[in-house]
């Protein structure tokens, strides 16, 4: 394994390896900084990620120019996959489609398992794989991330509420179920309606 940008004051720290969809959501909040400081982790992506991002213009956001910003400034690492995390790899990308991820999760499961570190991982269908295949493995999601006390505390109450509806609203972040309502209760009813992203039995009526 190799790291670009890993801060010496946090390398001790439990590390974090983001999905792409969970920069995406970081980079909305406009708070990805602070956020970031706040959490007692080291915070990485692979350099998988880092290429979709750099290519995908679907959120308009420049997510990859974003991210380059949040490495130039030490607070996210790009790793790369060594043999290990390769041959894993591999196997999350081959394979019958209801077995198999998209590159950019694949190599933050496979990294993150080589590493012993923490996945942060939205998506419910890479959530199920790692459930099966990497039992130890400890997951993650955006949400959590946020409804953490060190974000709260670092941001306050009304910067928290509003980073949060932005990565709802702009990003679309996914909110896995059991965290619904506190996010909900975060950013208020009212704009919760505005937030399609959201499960169905959280939203206001």
């Amino acid at each position: 394994m190799s790291a670009r940008c890993l801060r010496s004051v946090r390398d001790e720290l439990p590390l974090l390896v983001l999905d792409a969809s969970v920069v995406i959501n970081l980079n909305a909040t406009d708070r990805a900084a602070g956020i970031l400081d706040a959490l007692p982790f080291q915070a990485a992506v692979t350099d998988v990620v880092e290429s979709e991002l750099l290519q995908d213009r679907r959120t308009g956001r420049k997510d990859g120019d974003l991210l380059a910003e949040l490495v130039a400034a030490q607070r996210i690492a790009i790793m790369t996959l060594d043999e290990t995390a390769i041959s894993i790899f591999g196997g999350l990308i081959a394979g019958s489609t209801t077995e198999t991820l998209d590159d950019g999760e694949a190599a933050t499961i496979a990294v993150a398992v080589t590493h012993g570190a923490v996945a942060v991982i939205d998506e419910s269908k890479a959530r199920s794989i790692c459930s099966r295949r990497f039992r130890e493995l400890r997951l993650l999601s955006t949400a959590e991330m946020f409804l953490r006390d060190e974000v709260a505390s670092a941001l306050g109450s009304d910067d928290l509420s509003n980073a949060v509806f932005c990565a709802l609203h702009t990003a679309r972040m996914r909110v896995l179920p059991e965290y619904a309502a506190r996010i909900v209760q975060l950013i208020g009813t009212d704009r919760a309606l505005k937030c399609p992203s959201l499960p169905k039995t959280a939203r206001p009526r």
